[in-house]
């Protein structure tokens, strides 16, 4: 793959600057070459629909027209922000089955919602769900992440939580270590300073998309520091759905979904200052190119940079992002979107510190202790680009296709540590010196059609499609002979970088995924609800990984089914099912590569609209894996597995929403047991209880200050040793505490404070590798001034 790095480091130059104008141009200049339609500032809370609609009309000016019998039972989000009138309308009656009509002679009238009109196309016509951003909810009134239907969460029969861009806002959550940090049911590992896995019932998520668009990663391993800025929320589907992913994993899908232009231009910028000289600048910009709005673009630039609490570490990121929809007719979207994010790191943990001594004693270390040595980097890239067309038809029907193109570039030259030191003057261990340059190049393509159909005089819906992925891998690492360090405790860093002139090996595979899939969702009363569906999956593998041979080709289709009952207006039950089926890339004692992992996954539950804007979750799932991957030691410099079987299960309980007008919430907790073939306790890194809770309150009579805090509660782990078996370091039960407080100045200007592990508590970031961790951030501030428009 040709080095594009000069030519893209240009444009980021120039659309950064192109993006800065834009931030600091007054409003008249950018009208003069893009007229936008009139937009008007909302401020409408969230609750009932009747009196949301009525409070919008009165902001806006304009009479509505509608009967108490069209709203009865119905809620809304809510709306803050300048929109036009509209846009107002679409945001405010997502998931309504609603939509205002304008009338010859003025004013506006609610009706049953219809095939889409030219402004639903500026909302919807994108296939996209409504944003959260400026909804200030904590939840979203639907999602396609489980079928690609555009279902309720109440409607869907998996459990899904939804971090919005209002949760990520008052957090500060942005990277995605930190959204997932905050989702219930799945737990961070964080095994190295840029590089996590993430885990959900027990097994590695292997499954990320991007507005609903993917392919698995072969370890769900995902390197560098992902920034949440361009994403409108996050959504998380626990359990194994093979419909979309292509592979029925039983732990969770994770769906990016990015934000898209708005109809009205609006801007925001922020700038965040933080312990250990953090500094991170944000801008982003959204406005109709033409009179008429049907052409409208977006860019968002993040710049951020900084120190850490663990010695010698250094980051520095830039992100950018932009996007532009064209409604190029009535019925036609396209829209066009890239993005690049950089990530340069100095001091880079790469390994962890040893967790026990030769003796097989716990270590300890400081806080800010790092293996790394002072010309220690990594740097990682990462270009994509994407084109998507929507088409919809006369019969509510509508046809997308979707082409993405990413290329990843990680290089480095790194410095891990192994062996055991000794008890008593802490020497016997190593530092090993490496270079690395891995490229990536995937290319994955999305084609489907979904709509509604009449049978039997009931309304039912489906949706067929077709995808393909490619992924090519390329790398090549050099080694250098081991050094011997003094005591950990002690070592600063200082050591001459050697010169890298052993071949360390080299990895050039191919991994191809072609997938057909459909799915029904069936009306059969008005209370029940059925959904049946099938993915039939090719996968392919070629090539070597480092001296190991790649061949292997699978093939399967697995069902997916669920139900979803209405018991009254406010309560649901639902049941789903699904087979697994997932390749693996793993090899065993032989070399060769495992077998694909086979299993059946069951979920129930019930799923009741409280507090009229709350949505509580309670769900029971199980599920069986036979011949999944499980670490047994290592050849050389190559990690072995053999195949075994685990069985998850466990329940799950969320509430997200609107507690009252003034009180948002998101609070989950999550009770597991893992066991293998034999019945034992397996899997000891993974917490078998976790709780957590986001929070902000609207304080009555400052109208203008919100306070909030976040917990994050994981009970007791532990690993067992490799390199001396029989011993184990625990992580003890702990909890995190997190404070935020918001001043609005005024509707435009806000000031907030952030403060991350109130308490100040000590602990190791993750136990997923057996041998080695480190330690978490201790207590840290974060202040940020942030503008919008």
């Amino acid at each position: 793959m040709p080095d594009a790095s000069l030519p893209f480091s240009r444009r980021l130059a120039t659309a950064l600057y192109a993006a800065a104008l834009l931030v600091t141009a007054p409003p008249g200049a950018l009208a003069q070459s893009a007229p936008e339609p009139a937009a008007i500032g909302f401020d409408v809370p969230a609750g009932d629909l009747a009196p949301a609609l009525r409070a919008l009309a009165s902001q806006a000016g304009i009479m509505l027209t509608f009967t108490p019998e069209q709203t009865a039972g119905k809620t809304t989000a809510g709306l803050k922000g300048r929109y036009g009138i509209e846009e107002a309308f679409a945001r405010l009656l997502a998931g309504s089955q609603l939509q205002a009509a304008r009338q010859s002679a003025g004013g506006y009238i609610l009706r049953a919602a219809e095939a889409a009109t030219l402004s639903a196309i500026r909302i919807t016509g994108n296939a996209a769900e409504p944003p959260s951003q400026d909804t200030g909810a904590y939840t979203a009134g639907s999602s396609k992440g489980a079928t690609g239907l555009s279902l309720s969460l109440r409607e869907t029969p998996q459990s899904v939580s939804i971090i919005t861009r209002q949760q990520m806002s008052d957090f500060q959550l942005n990277n995605i270590n930190q959204v997932l940090d905050a989702t219930p049911g799945v737990v961070v590992e964080r095994v190295e300073t840029d590089r996590s896995y993430y885990t959900a019932r027990g097994f590695n998520i292997t499954t990320f998309q991007e507005d609903g668009i993917g392919a698995p990663f072969a370890h769900g391993l995902v390197a560098g520091d992902l920034d949440s800025a361009i994403y409108d929320r996050v959504e998380v589907v626990r359990g194994a759905n093979g419909l979309l992913s292509n592979t029925g994993n039983p732990s969770a899908i994770v769906n990016f979904v990015r934000k898209r232009p708005a109809e009205a231009f609006q801007a925001s910028a922020g700038l965040s200052l933080g312990s250990w000289n953090t500094r991170r600048l944000e801008a982003d910009v959204s406005s109709p190119l033409n009179a008429s709005g049907s052409v409208r673009g977006r860019v968002v630039a993040v710049g951020q940079d900084g120190d850490s609490y663990l010695d010698r570490y250094h980051s520095d990121k830039r992100t950018l992002y932009a996007i532009f929809e064209a409604d190029v007719s009535e019925r036609d979207t396209l829209s066009a979107g890239y993005t690049y994010e950089k990530n340069k790191t100095r001091g880079q943990l790469w390994g962890g510190l040893p967790l026990y001594d030769s003796a097989g004693m716990p270590t300890h270390y400081g806080r800010s202790t790092n293996t790394a040595a002072d010309w220690s980097r990594w740097n990682t890239e990462t270009q994509s680009a994407f084109v998507q067309a929507v088409h919809r038809f006369d019969n509510d029907w509508q046809a997308q296709a979707v082409y993405t193109h990413r290329e990843i570039r990680w290089d480095g030259r790194l410095f891990s540590v192994s062996g055991l030191p000794d008890p008593v003057t802490g020497l016997g261990v190593s530092g090993l010196p490496g270079s690395y340059d891995t490229r990536n190049r995937q290319d994955l393509v999305d084609v489907r059609a979904s709509g509604p159909f009449d049978f039997l005089g009931r309304r039912h819906e489906a949706i067929v499609g077709l995808n393909y992925a490619i992924s090519r891998v390329q790398g090549q690492s050099w080694n250098a002979d081991p050094i011997a360090l003094p005591p950990l405790q002690a070592w600063d860093g200082d050591v001459a970088e050697p010169a890298f002139d052993q071949d360390g090996g080299d990895a050039r595979f191919i991994d191809r995924q072609r997938a057909v899939y459909a799915a029904l969702r069936l009306s059969l009363t008005d209370r029940l609800t059925v959904i049946g569906g099938l993915n039939a999956l090719q996968a392919r593998s070629s090539g070597q990984n480092y001296g190991t041979k790649r061949d292997k080709s699978d093939s399967e289709t697995t069902p997916y089914a669920g139900l979803v009952y209405d018991i009254n207006d406010w309560l649901s039950a639902y049941a789903s099912y699904t087979e697994i089926f997932t390749p693996q890339s793993e090899v065993n004692a032989q070399f060769q590569q495992l077998e694909p992992v086979r299993g059946r996954s069951y979920e129930a539950g019930l799923k009741a609209q409280i507090f009229e804007d709350m949505l509580a979750t309670l769900s029971f799932f199980k599920a069986k894996q036979s011949n999944l991957a499980n670490f047994i030691g290592m050849s050389g410099d190559l990690a072995l597995y053999d195949g075994t079987d685990v069985k998850s299960q466990g329940v799950e309980l969320e509430l997200a929403g609107s507690l009252t007008e003034r009180l948002q919430l998101v609070a989950g907790y999550t009770r597991l047991s893992l066991q293998d073939a034999h019945g034992a306790y397996t899997r000891p890194y993974t917490p078998r209880e976790m709780f957590r809770l986001s929070a902000t309150y609207r304080v009555p009579g400052l109208e203008g200050l919100k306070l909030g805090a976040s917990l994050n509660w994981r009970s007791r782990t532990y690993n067992e040793g490799n390199a001396l078996p029989g011993v184990r370091i625990a992580q003890p039960a702990y909890a995190l505490l997190n404070l935020m407080a918001r001043y609005d100045i005024s509707r435009q200007v806000f000031v907030a404070v952030n403060v991350n592990n109130v308490t100040d508590k000590k602990a190791l970031t993750s136990r997923y590798w057996a041998d080695q961790g480190y330690y978490g951030a201790p207590r840290n501030v974060l202040v940020s001034l942030n503008w919008k428009y």
